[in-house]
């Protein structure tokens, strides 16, 4: 047997329908990246990057998590070694990634940015590192090159209500790059009423709007304030975590209490916590209707796992993992009093248990009402589930239940300027499900339908939804 040792731009499509359909339609449309972790501070700068242990190892928990677990020394992962040492530790593993989505995304990135198609391994490390070093210093690597060498049309980070929002300005003003910047408003410090920090926080966002925050309702008045600035410079979209959401009914009363409570630093029974959490995404969600917004709602997520390491490395590390604890019907009591009050904002939901996908999504179309298309759906296949199967296994699930033809299509969740090939892999996988379809006989329209579907799907859906 002969081993193929290169890319294959047939990669995910394993019909001939379906490499037609992506090859055709999906491959070269732009990308809109509506959900990320950029540092906005690099774009403002349009940082300089030194080379691909820096653009790859700097802040991709996913690869610290798939070095850990071969034992790999923590200085090589995010303590003080070179990003040529902690490259070269890398490269010792990637061959051993089969059927991880990280080698594909390495082999893509390494394909699209720089033109190599030979996987990496220990045997080719040193040559690629500096070939792309090489590249990095001739070619001016930056954000800006990144998303332009991608065709990104729009990218939205996200950011805390108190950001001043300074960089986006600039950005906006200079127009030195192409690729649009936004940001998503993200209230998570205001949310969590029981964590330590939200005393500290609630006195920043009081100076931050010159008001005396004394109620549960000067707080979402103080948020809203701030949510208004950031629909100023074109926000038109929120970032919402629920990592353990239980509805709990609750009186203005309790609410005040519970603000008195958490700012002097006492204790707060788990109910109370409920009774916050469930005030708070009921009044911030009827904030983002009047102001245009669309809802996202980040669900399921089990942080900080590991205490003993996160003491020592930090949050968002990789250490966070999966949870249920979020019930579908806490969720559904939310969207049921929003909706009975005519206050629902259009809503992604992002629940990261797959085994909830197809119960989310039967709920998301429960809400779903002749005032816009698709207004309560699915987000993207989130976090641990963004890879080709978890792709593949959304596209199946949700559209027996939800047209699949409404999704607002991919986006990267991503910390890194190289990550953008996840939209590619989306596409093709997307595409090779279609196929799929067409193929068996249960898809015999014109072929003017797919082309609108897959047009709409990559690019169009999302980019009248957010009104970007």
């Amino acid at each position: 047997m002969k081993l193929n040792n290169k890319f294959s731009e047939e990669l995910f499509l394993t019909n001939e329908t379906g490499s037609y359909l992506y090859h055709t339609y999906a491959e070269n449309m732009p990308i809109i990246d509506y959900h990320c972790h950029l540092p906005v501070k690099d774009i403002v700068e349009n940082k300089q990057y030194h080379d691909i242990g820096e653009l790859w190892l700097s802040g991709d928990h996913y690869k610290w998590r798939a070095m850990r677990t071969f034992g790999i020394e923590e200085k090589y992962i995010t303590g003080d070694a070179s990003y040529y040492e902690k490259f070269m530790k890398y490269a010792e593993i990637s061959p051993k990634l089969i059927g991880n989505p990280l080698y594909i995304w390495n082999a893509l990135e390494l394909k699209r940015y720089f033109g190599i198609d030979e996987p990496l391994g220990p045997d080719n490390a040193e040559a690629i590192y500096k070939k792309t070093t090489t590249m990095i210093a001739d070619e001016k690597v930056t954000p800006a090159w990144c998303m332009e060498k991608m065709n990104v049309d729009t990218v939205c980070t996200t950011e805390d209500p108190l950001d001043t929002l300074e960089a986006y300005k600039v950005i906006a003003k200079e127009k030195k790059i192409k690729t649009k910047v936004l940001t998503a408003f993200r209230p998570d410090e205001a949310m969590f009423c029981e964590k330590p920090g939200f005393a500290a926080y609630i006195d920043k966002l009081s100076e931050a709007t010159k008001a005396n925050i004394t109620t549960f309702d000067d707080v979402i008045d103080s948020l809203e304030e701030r949510l208004k600035a950031f629909k100023a410079i074109g926000t038109t979209v929120s970032d919402d975590g629920i990592p353990d959401f239980t509805w709990c009914d609750y009186t203005k009363e309790e609410l005040n209490q519970i603000v008195e409570k958490a700012r002097a630093k006492e204790s707060l029974t788990k109910e109370e916590i409920a009774k916050y959490h469930s005030a708070f995404m009921f009044e911030m969600a009827k904030a983002y209707n009047r102001n245009g917004f669309v809802m996202q709602l980040h669900i399921g997520t089990y942080q900080d796992t590991n205490t003993s390491k996160v003491e020592v490395i930090g949050h968002s590390t990789g250490f966070d993992c999966v949870d249920d604890s979020t019930a579908i019907k806490s969720v559904g009591k939310l969207l049921d009093k929003l909706t009975t009050i005519n206050e629902l904002p259009k809503t992604l939901l992002y629940p990261l248990n797959a085994a909830q996908i197809e119960s989310f999504v039967i709920l998301a179309a429960a809400f779903c009402d002749s005032d816009v298309k698709g207004k309560v759906q699915m987000g993207a296949p989130w976090w641990f589930n963004d890879q080709a199967y978890g792709l593949d296994r959304q596209f199946k699930a949700a559209s027996n239940l939800y047209p699949v033809s409404l999704s607002v299509g991919m986006l990267t969740d991503s910390r890194s300027f190289l990550s953008y090939p996840r939209h590619e892999v989306y596409r093709r996988v997307f595409c090779n499900y279609l196929g799929e379809l067409i193929e068996k006989g249960e898809y015999f329209s014109k072929e003017q339908y797919l082309k609108e579907i897959i047009e709409d799907v990559c690019y169009n859906n999302v980019k009248e939804y957010f009104k970007f």
